[in-house]
């Protein structure tokens, strides 16, 4: 049974006010909030276990180590990973990305294609760009449709012998658009290309089965799933992983360090040089817990109720306009109102107590497409609730009402 009641009192933040108002947070996208299960996980490594892991002979360093690779296998068994040593722990999504882009300038040579869809957050284009700068290899990019999806035809044409890596997000951070993301993976196999995909938007609304969707890399962000900032994961099957360079050089990384030569640890240390975030990785694996439970059928089903309360509710505003897919999408709203700026409507839903996101959610291709500065963006979670709807939709009536 989904008690949303029981839910959101999990959510100590969601108890505050904001301008004198009841705070209303439909800024998910960007970061979700924190039951407090995970707040007091956080707190007790710090309170009664924190110590350096994977090197002391001590208590504490056993008992932090124990609970840190616990979490691995956590996230392991969420994501149907085969080997616990394919989850690298990152930073986040930007990190893990940037891991396999300089890892891959290792292969790529002048005359390689790497395609990139039309979708994606600037942290899936600006990395490609960089190693196709280093490389001489050339930037195809897959383009969408005013509708807010992939043109999949023009994709099948891209791809070719040339083809060495393809990149897409899952979900679009700016529209909510879930990608066709086995069919790509699928078609840039059959040419001998390598897939990265940014899950980072999709992991709070689809448990993602890596192995059956057969990917090369799949990245998460903790933050965006109920867990803390400054942390995340980077899948990558294990016969790439061992093929990538190391992307950082420090402890923990090696397996022996002279000054005539380094030999590297085996995965994942490879990849996980100095000291991590360990209160972070812990807290991870403490979220994944909290949403199993809740479960993520129920809350698919939740976060579409509310994407179709909100989509209908706004769509009754004049001069409303909302951008991507209407259907068939995560439970995120990108809209503007005719001859409004999306800043000085998120400016206005602020006093009332009401947090979106406004501007061009690191998404600046997608807005130029539309030829428009950016969008106010509500994003849903499964602790929102139609009552919080409605607020958001007054709020927007008020805004409307005082900027026309």
């Amino acid at each position: 049974m989904f008690d949303i009641a029981k839910i959101r009192n999990d959510f100590p933040i969601l108890k505050r006010e904001v301008n004198g108002k009841p705070l209303v947070y439909f800024d998910n996208a960007a970061t979700s909030q924190t039951p407090q299960q995970v707040i007091d996980v956080i707190v007790d490594y710090y309170q009664n276990y924190n110590a350096n892991i994977h090197r002391g002979v001590h208590s504490l360093s056993q008992e932090a180590t124990d609970a840190y690779e616990q979490a691995r296998q956590k996230i392991q068994e969420h994501f149907n990973i085969a080997k616990s040593h394919e989850v690298i722990f990152t930073s986040g999504t930007t990190d893990a990305i940037n891991l396999v882009a300089n890892g891959f300038a290792a292969f790529i040579k002048q005359g390689d294609e790497v395609l990139v869809s039309a979708l994606e957050h600037h942290s899936n284009i600006v990395p490609w760009q960089m190693l196709c700068e280093k490389t001489g290899a050339q930037l195809k990019v897959i383009p969408m449709g005013t509708d807010g999806q992939l043109k999949m035809d023009i994709f099948h044409e891209l791809l070719s012998d040339k083809t060495r890596l393809v990149f897409c997000n899952h979900v679009s951070n700016a529209l909510g658009t879930i990608n066709p993301i086995k069919e790509i993976i699928d078609a840039a196999h059959k040419v001998g290309a390598a897939v990265l995909i940014d899950g980072a938007q999709a992991a709070p609304h689809i448990k993602a089965d890596v192995q059956e969707l057969d990917v090369d890399f799949y990245t998460v962000s903790a933050h965006k799933m109920c867990g803390p900032t400054g942390v995340g994961i980077l899948y990558g099957k294990e016969d790439w992983l061992n093929k990538l360079p190391p992307y950082q050089g420090g402890g923990e990384m090696i397996a022996e360090v002279t000054f005539e030569e380094t030999t590297y640890a085996d995965l994942p240390h490879k990849f996980e040089a100095g000291t991590p975030n360990i209160a972070g990785g812990i807290a991870f694996g403490a979220a994944l817990d909290y949403m199993n439970a809740v479960g993520f059928g129920a809350i698919a089903s939740y976060e579409n109720d509310l994407l179709e309360y909100a989509t209908k509710k706004l769509l009754e505003i004049d001069g409303l306009k909302i951008y991507g897919p209407l259907e068939g999408k995560a439970s995120v709203i990108s809209f503007n109102i005719q001859g409004i700026h999306p800043y000085d409507i998120g400016t206005i839903l602020d006093k009332l107590g009401i947090a979106v996101r406004t501007g061009h959610h690191c998404a600046q291709p997608i807005m130029d497409f539309y030829q428009i500065p950016g969008t106010v963006r509500a994003s849903f979670s499964f602790y929102n609730t139609k009552e919080e709807i409605d607020v958001l939709v007054e709020g927007v009536k008020k805004a409307r009402m005082m900027l026309q």
